[in-house]
This record gives structure tokens, sequence and C-alpha cells, in this order.
């Protein structure tokens, strides 16, 4: 059992439909049909969406999102229309809310590996593959891979996993063009974003985007190279071995793992409220990713 520990109760604004509560953002329809996304400063850990928000953190997502659509614009179009809040919306929502034109969208988690960690690191150790695709024998923990590699997913509900596939299974699922297509946009973002990255002293060990169609036009959609989309390792630290330092959701998960949190991941219990210093020190790594990647100091 997992899920929201408490679910929140949407916003309702003049002109919007509210359409959905995903585990961060909140999506409504505008009149003109158009679809309006507010990152919140909800977090996940462990399939649950939990009791405690990270001050901030969706607008970290929502700027840092828009720095990077910037930053490949040339490889693929993106979904956003305008970054205007609409008329009647709350105060709060600026910053977070992305007005997007709706997409035809793929149900596949595009992912791309150019480390091995997470649940990739699993299947190797047990076949010496990712999502079917053969890795040199004596990787470790934070390996980098020969190549970066195509790692799709299924994807799934608030709650559970997704699961990985193989592309042959994307092929089957959503057609040879458009899985070549995916495979095609996912390494080439990937490329970009992991040399940006690296030039900035950090490294993009994997990430995973969302892709729809404009008609005929494959066009990238959601969150792009954030925090909560990709792991991001400080390059001095990296040491395969080992889990590596992260700039995400790593001490929300080393808290609830600990003694102090009391809390049994293996139970049905849904986790506890974070305390005050495990918030702070999480929000200082949204932060820190934000201004190192972006070279500009958060305001």
């Amino acid at each position: 059992m997992s899920g929201f520990v408490e679910k929140p109760e949407p916003l309702q604004v003049p002109g919007l439909v509210h359409l959905h509560t995903g585990k961060v953002r909140e999506l409504y329809q505008n009149e003109a049909g158009d679809l309006v996304m507010v990152a919140s400063d909800r977090i996940s850990a462990f399939d649950w969406v939990l009791p405690t928000d990270i001050p901030d953190k969706g607008r970290v997502l929502t700027q840092l999102s828009l720095w990077w659509f910037d930053q490949i614009a040339d490889l693929i179009p993106n979904h956003v229309l305008s970054t205007e809040l609409p008329a009647g919306a709350p105060a709060e929502w600026a910053g977070r809310t992305l007005v997007c034109k709706p997409l035809q969208m793929i149900p596949v988690e595009a992912v791309a590996r150019g480390y091995l960690t997470g649940s990739g690191l699993l299947e190797y150790d047990e076949s010496r593959t990712v999502c079917g695709l053969a890795l040199p024998e004596g990787l470790v923990d934070g390996s980098e891979l020969p190549a970066p590699i195509f790692t799709p997913a299924t994807k799934a509900a608030v709650g559970e996993h997704d699961e990985n596939v193989s592309y042959e299974e994307v092929a089957r699922q959503v057609g040879a063009d458009t899985a070549a297509r995916l495979r095609q946009a996912t390494l080439a973002v990937y490329a970009r974003g992991r040399d940006i990255a690296r030039e900035r002293g950090i490294i993009l060990a994997d990430t995973k985007f969302e892709f729809g169609f404009d008609g005929d036009t494959l066009v990238i959609a959601d969150e792009v190279l954030t925090p909560d989309s990709s792991r991001f390792w400080p390059a001095e630290e990296w040491e395969p071995g080992h889990p590596q330092p992260s700039y995400d959701k790593q001490f929300v998960r080393d808290w609830l793992t600990s003694p102090a949190s009391g809390w049994d991941r293996r139970s049905e219990q849904p986790p506890p409220p974070l305390p005050e210093d495990v918030v702070e020190r999480t929000r200082a790594k949204y932060l820190e990713a934000y201004e190192r990647l972006t070279g500009t100091s958060w305001s």
C-alpha cells in the first residue's frame, strides 16, 4: 500500500477545470483547452507522497525546467505556451505555473542512463543487462557506462512502481517509428544535459523524460532535467563502488530509513512528517542544484 499520506484538496479557480492531482503537480484545463500545470512543494519517497512540503521546491522545478527548455530548444520543441498566471489564480501560483499545449502523450517513461545505479544496477547484478541491453563485466554502483543507453519504463499510477521494459516492448506498444524517435530524442537531450552539467561540476547519472505528439511533431513535456526527474551527483565526490551523494531526496530517504523516523518501510503504515532539519537540508540541495546548473542565484 502506498500513495498520498494526506491527499490534498485542489484549489478551485474560476475559468479552470481541475483534471488531475499528481505526486507533485496539479493539472487544470482553461477555457481555451490549454493545460495549466502547477508544481506544488510536495515531495515523494518510496512511492509515498509525504505529508511535509519542501518550501520553494515547486518553483525550483518549474524555473529549472524552463531554463533547460531553452538549452535544448534546437533539439526538440517543448509544450510551454506561457508562464503568465491565469486570471483569478492565487498569488502563490506565481513562478510554479505553466500554461501548456495539450499533447497526445506517449505512455512511456523515456529514461536515459549514462551511469549504473538504481534499478539498472539491480538488473545488471542479476543478468549483466539493463532493460535487456548487454553491458560489460566489472561494472559497480556508480560506474560510467561505455555509452549512454535508452532504458524505457512503463508509466505507473501514483503509489506504484514504474516497470523497466525492453526497447522491443516499447516498439510493440507504440510502434517502431515512434520508439525510434523516442530513443533518438531521449539520448540527444541526455547528451546535451550531461555536457552542460559536466561543465558545472555535476554528473548527470540518469534522467527520465515524457514526450507527446502535437500532430506529427514529437514534443517534450512535463519537467526536464530537474532533481525530481534526474540523478545529479557532485563530480568532485564521484567514486564508483557505492551509492553517490546526490542533489535530490537523499536526506529524506536517509531519514525515513533510519531508526530516528520510527517508520518501517515494509509495513503498510504511511511515513511520518519530516523534521525541520531534514526539510531545510533537502530544500538547500534543490537550491544548490538550481544555482550550480543555471549559474544564477535563487531569489
